[in-house]
């Protein structure tokens, strides 16, 4: 086996450990017969350690989760217009230097979410409360856009434009029909815990949609099925974009 042959991929992000990509790639490469390669967890504890991992010159691209979708932009050297317009990047392809991003999340989630909205019989008054204000929170903003389904943000903290989770009540709940969950809360091993919402007052009219995808139902998603509502984990997302950075990357 010689050098110049290997090929590295991997995901960055922050306490990883639990992340499914390296099964999912190492499967991939085994299915499709590619030899000399291999995926990578690189969990790092802050952004600027990512220019160590973009030294290693078998590194042919990567993917990018939570916390660093937004804060690896300044490190690329060029960024597609999506991508740019979402102001989000969870793909990276490397290729002669050059680190190119990518948004692939659009795709995933634009597919695994539009599947469940033709069960909403009045899809015409649909309006989404968008849980937390991060990378991810951007790609499904722009999809509600696309799909024009109005949405608010709900932040922790008081800001212009954002509800805070205190603001969320029984009217408010009446009003928006989706909730999207695009924070960490509730991802293993914190399963104990979910966003800060009157769950009591959720009917089956609500569909309830979780990024997070291990575990396989968040506290958050079991709330909501409790009180009827529809649910859905970001595991199809997860499978839609790997497939979309794989596509990238075989380009090269």
């Amino acid at each position: 086996m010689t050098h110049e042959k290997i090929r590295i991929y991997g995901l960055i992000g922050k306490d990883i450990k639990y992340s499914f990509s390296r099964k999912f790639f190492l499967k991939k490469f085994k299915k499709e017969s590619i030899i000399n390669i291999d995926y990578k967890i690189f969990d790092i504890p802050k952004i600027e350690n990512v220019s160590f991992i973009f030294q290693n010159p078998y590194l042919k691209g990567c993917n990018i989760t939570i916390p660093y979708k937004t804060s690896i932009i300044p490190f690329l050297t060029k960024i597609m217009p999506e991508a740019k317009s979402i102001g989000s990047v969870n793909v990276v392809k490397i290729t002669n230097k050059c680190r190119i991003g990518f948004n692939t999340d659009v795709l995933g989630f634009e597919y695994s979410f539009k599947k469940d909205l033709n069960r909403f019989v009045n899809k015409k008054n649909l309006k989404a409360l968008i849980l937390g204000t991060g990378g991810v929170s951007k790609t499904v903003s722009f999809v509600l856009n696309k799909l024009q389904i109005p949405y608010q943000y709900v932040s922790r903290k008081k800001n212009r434009g954002y509800f805070i989770y205190e603001d969320i009540n029984k009217n408010l709940l009446k009003e928006y029909k989706i909730i999207i969950n695009c924070t960490p809360v509730g991802t293993y091993p914190n399963i104990n815990l979910c966003p800060s919402l009157p769950y009591q007052y959720v009917s089956s009219e609500h569909y309830f949609y979780d990024l997070i995808y291990n575990p396989n139902k968040t506290l958050f998603l079991k709330n909501g099925e409790k009180k009827g509502a529809l649910i859905k984990n970001g595991l199809e997302m997860l499978y839609l974009q790997a497939e979309g950075s794989w596509k990238i990357w075989k380009n090269l």
